[in-house]
């Protein structure tokens, strides 16, 4: 049963924002975890520090905490091995930030596509025995299995497991984004509407359908449902009872509470539906568990209750499959094959709904480390620290001095502004930008993010050296000489002139942008160079290519390599659903299309609010504050335009709340308007505003009437809104050519993801007149609201009272 909320009637239209109402729920959530994993929780199940490894797990603890805090990560879970023995065993913060349970070695974690070993092993058990072949066709045991191949032959398990098959990556049922649970059976005979990407052996292509059919092998072969022959044949003799391919109840009471995150600045609960491809990704485990596993690989196969497979078996797992004899890294029988520190390692990363593992060993060493979180795709923070676990391990072993971490800082402010820019590089552009994140998250300013080779990264700095550093990568080294970048190697990066006002999008591309897909995992369209881009499972940016009008094919690299995107247009010409890499996405309904106006069904009826607001009395505040100085916009610049929503009906309520239209501002922040409107009059703007001063009881109003689902796009009347202070405004971008409002990609007041500030969507030219908005309002002193790119407030909002009065009142002449 799925923990995701989904919420009820009274419901905002055309849809509810339930990512967006998560986001909330999930900042605090967060915050309450991070307050709590400053150090590791101990608990009955843990494992202490053998003696040995006490400094060890002391500088290790330090670095798992500072990564936590940075990485904004709920709760870790981590266990050292050492041939028979776990060294240590652990866990920081809390599985369950909402309950306040602390993560220990014993809390249950979805570990993904580390699951792949254990039914890789199972495979292996059989072919031991003469059971299965690993080079025979796999129809030999699945006759079924036909998807379309212009090769000759069918893959076989060998090239299954090590993902030669040139299978597709998701089947086109029971994929990684089906949340209908269907049967293994089902999940595979739909791989027969597939056509193979590649021929069998020509090139690595991950496959999570691959390992699919692997597990179905199984269950045919062994007449026995899968998950129960996973249980009996790997999970028993290995003794990790607390560990399942099904959710059973224990599972389930063990589990962490986890959470997905955008590039936008989205954040929310991780749904926990079951895959249809369940052999490639839906073991449950402990680290503890996990434990008992790398042992067994540093006993040759022998687990705490048996022999599992022979120490040749292994082998042949860690060994590269179609390389070359002396090859020593690449892909094994299910196992990753590499190097740290110049020994050998094998293991296997797994990326699942919110959750991030890495397991890797050293099998000639006998060491070994695994490393869980509750944050999805957090993969490289996880990996980082069993790296940094197995080089302390080895020095320990040694008697070496034990390393340090290479642990990162801000980047100074002087600096992020002198590199922010486009430079060119032997593999494309790579652009540094500043990103604010926003007032209501408390930052003094913003951090440095480059964009580079189809993702979104966050820059630090350790010494003189620029890192990317954040959640999802690490490296990229640069210096900065100057005002440019210099890499690692010396050589300089040409920075390219400033980006020029874009050319509009393909007039082609229009019925195609757009969001398709869930809410859980949501799949985005857009314009960039006047080329079409996906973003797909969060954070794989993708550059399209146009094969025809309606097909567009995936770059030979990432995650879909090899495979298409189809749209299926309606009468009208718009996209109704796309098939990507033979998964099918359904179009998303957004707000406020175009001009329309997004509007809510209110809770209650405005006529009853309206009394009740009216009756109520704001907030008092401790001062001491400056004596308001509310002035009229228009008076200081009447070349700012408005369009005053809240004095008609056209806004997201639909009812009037002003009686006449007008935009006052503390004098400070309208002057600083002023100044805005002409830097953007240089490059042929104006400043239209839909709102500025807002008397206490309407903000009140728009709070009460609200569904929970979009709460954070209205104030809070028991603290007051900026604009009730007098130094917040809402505006856009008009064309002082044509006087015609500017398109951006999401309307005004539109509560969905559409409109925050970095919402990934919509066409190049509507991003920069989104920026170039941005960028004026914040040379003067404003700062974006995280959720609104039209929403913003003067720097020293803070200095003035709230006020309730209505622009008669301030209109009104002053008594003697």
């Amino acid at each position: 049963m799925s923990r995701s909320r989904r919420l009820a009637a009274p419901a905002i239209t055309p849809r509810p924002p339930v990512i967006v109402a998560l986001a909330v729920t999930a900042a605090g959530i967060l915050a309450a975890a991070l307050s709590g994993c400053a150090e590791p929780r101990s608990a009955p199940t843990d494992i202490p520090p053998r003696s040995d490894y006490a400094e060890v797990v002391s500088r290790l603890s330090r670095f798992i905490e500072h990564e936590m805090a940075d990485k904004e990560l709920p709760a870790l879970s981590i266990a050292l091995v050492e041939g028979p023995e776990t060294v240590w065993a652990a866990g920081f913060g809390y599985a369950d930030p909402v309950e306040r349970i602390p993560a220990s070695a014993a809390t249950i974690y979805r570990v993904g596509s580390v699951s792949k070993l254990f039914t890789d092993l199972a495979v292996m058990q059989l072919v031991e025995r003469g059971e299965l072949d690993l080079d025979a066709p796999v129809t030999d045991y699945l006759p079924d299995f036909q998807p379309t191949s212009r090769f000759e032959g069918s893959p076989t398990i060998r090239q299954l497991t090590s993902h030669r098959s040139g299978l597709v990556r998701e089947p086109p049922v029971g994929h990684y984004f089906d949340d209908t649970t269907p049967t293994l059976a089902r999940t595979v005979a739909s791989l027969n509407g597939t056509t193979l990407v590649y021929e069998p052996e020509t090139r690595r292509k991950y496959s999570n359908a691959g390992i699919a059919v692997v597990g179905y092998v199984l269950e045919t072969t062994r007449e026995t449902p899968f998950a129960e022959y996973l249980k009996d044949a790997v999970l028993e003799p290995l003794g990790m009872d607390h560990s399942s391919f099904e959710p059973e109840p224990a599972i389930q009471e063990g589990l962490a509470r986890a959470y997905m995150w955008g590039y936008d600045g989205r954040s929310f609960e991780a749904p926990t539906f079951q895959l249809g491809m369940s052999p490639a990704g839906s073991l449950y485990a402990s680290v503890a568990d996990l434990g008992k596993f790398m042992s067994a690989l540093f006993a040759g196969g022998v687990g705490e209750r048996g022999q599992l497979v022979s120490a040749e078996t292994l082998e042949e797992m860690f060994t590269p499959q179609f390389a070359p004899a002396d090859a020593t890294t690449g892909s094994g029988i299910g196992f990753a094959v590499g190097s740290i520190e110049g020994r050998r390692s094998v293991g296997h990363g797994g990326a699942i709904y919110g959750f991030a593992t890495d397991l890797i060993a050293l099998p000639d060493e006998q060491l070994g480390a695994v490393s869980v979180t509750n944050m999805d795709v957090a993969n490289t923070v996880v990996s980082r620290i069993n790296n940094y676990a197995l080089r302390l391990m080895l020095a320990a072993r040694e008697g070496s001095p034990l390393p340090e971490p290479i642990v990162t800082e801000p980047v100074p402010a002087d600096i992020a502004a002198r590199i922010s820019g486009t430079f060119a590089t032997a593999n494309g552009t790579l652009e540094m930008r500043i990103v604010d994140r926003g007032v209501a998250r408390g930052d003094p300013g913003g951090e440095l993010y480059a964009y580079l080779l189809g993702g979104k990264y966050r820059v630090r700095a350790r010494g003189d050296t620029l890192v990317l550093d954040d959640r999802v990568g690490f490296g990229g080294f640069f210096r900065v000489d100057d005002g440019t970048l210099v890499a690692r190697d010396g050589t300089r990066l040409e920075r390219l002139p400033e980006e020029a006002r874009p050319e509009s999008s393909p007039a082609r591309f229009a019925g195609l942008i757009g969001e398709y897909g869930w809410d859980y995992n949501t799949l985005f369209i857009y314009e960039d160079g006047n080329q079409l881009h996906a973003l797909i499972e969060w954070i794989e940016i993708d550059p399209l290519t146009e094969v025809s009008a309606d097909t567009f094919a995936f770059p030979n690299s990432g995650l879909y390599h090899g495979e298409r995107l189809v749209f299926q247009r309606g009468p009208d010409g718009i996209a109704t659903a796309v098939e990507a890499a033979g998964v099918l996405f359904t179009r998303r309904e957004a707000g406020g299309e175009g001009d329309d106006t997004f509007t809510i069904r209110p809770i209650r009826p405005v006529d009853e609010l309206r009394r009740e607001a009216l009756a109520a009395t704001p907030p008092v505040e401790e001062g001491p504050f400056r004596e308001p100085d509310l002035v009229e916009v228009q008076d200081l610049d009447p070349s700012i335009r408005y369009d005053i929503r809240y004095a008609t009906t056209n806004n997201f309520m639909q009812d009037v709340f002003y009686a006449s239209a007008h935009a006052y501002l503390q004098r400070p922040a309208a002057e600083a308007l002023v100044r805005a409107q002409r830097r953007l009059a240089e490059d042929g703007y104006g400043l239209l505003i839909h709102d500025a001063y807002r008397p206490w009881h309407v903000t009140k109003m728009f709070w009460d009437a609200t569904p929970e689902a979009g709460k954070i796009f209205v104030a809070d009347p028991g603290n007051g809104s900026r604009h009730n202070r007098g130094a917040a405004v809402d505006l856009t971008l008009y064309d002082l050519a044509t006087g015609e409002p500017v398109l951006m990609v999401g309307g005004y007041d539109e509560m969905s993801e559409r409109s925050f500030p970095d919402y990934t969507g919509g066409t190049s030219l509507q991003r920069w007149h989104r920026e170039l908005l941005r960028s004026a309002m914040e040379e003067q002193g404003f700062r974006v609201y995280e959720y609104e790119w039209w929403h913003f407030d003067y720097q020293d909002w803070a200095e003035y009272p709230i006020l309730n009065l209505t622009f008669e009142e301030l209109q009104a002449p002053v008594a003697p």
